[in-house]
């Protein structure tokens, strides 16, 4: 939940700076000399590249939602055995040792969705975003049925 609130307050506030800067951009076009126009059309696509990866990022997470919420359903959510430091952190030896075995269980079964959602979190779990993130992705689109890069 505590996930859930600071996402939705680190986007409102991304909102309200992409609205400030679009609005510096138009003052900017406003002016009508030809660099402050330039200037202003430079600075408006800023907000718009902002609004599009904010937009992108919150799809991939409603979905990886979804998934969480129908593998819940369905009793498949890997339970959390891993050992922790006192300060709560992740153990890293613990972490590899179950990477490992949803590695194992992803190769057995390419194509099942719900091994890659648990390699996604694996990968989560030991730390490395880049491949988490990916693992995630692959299991939204084979859920979805939708063609798989490899």
């Amino acid at each position: 939940m505590r996930a859930k609130i600071t996402y939705c307050v680190t986007a409102a506030v991304l909102v309200v700076y992409f609205v400030l800067v679009g609005s510096r951009g138009v003052l900017l076009i406003e002016h009508g000399t030809a660099l402050t126009i330039t200037f202003g059309v430079a600075v408006l696509v800023l907000p718009l590249i902002g609004i599009w990866f904010l937009w992108k990022n919150t799809q991939f997470v409603a979905r990886a939602n979804r998934l969480a919420a129908e593998l819940d359903a369905e009793g498949g959510l890997p339970v959390d055995t891993l050992v922790r430091t006192a300060g709560g952190r992740i153990d890293r030896d613990s972490a590899d040792a179950v990477f490992a075995e949803r590695r194992a269980e992803a190769e057995d079964s390419p194509d099942d969705w719900r091994c890659w959602f648990r390699l996604a979190i694996a990968y989560h779990d030991a730390r490395d975003t880049p491949r988490a993130r990916k693992a995630m992705q692959r299991a939204i689109a084979l859920r979805d049925g939708k063609p798989v890069r490899v």
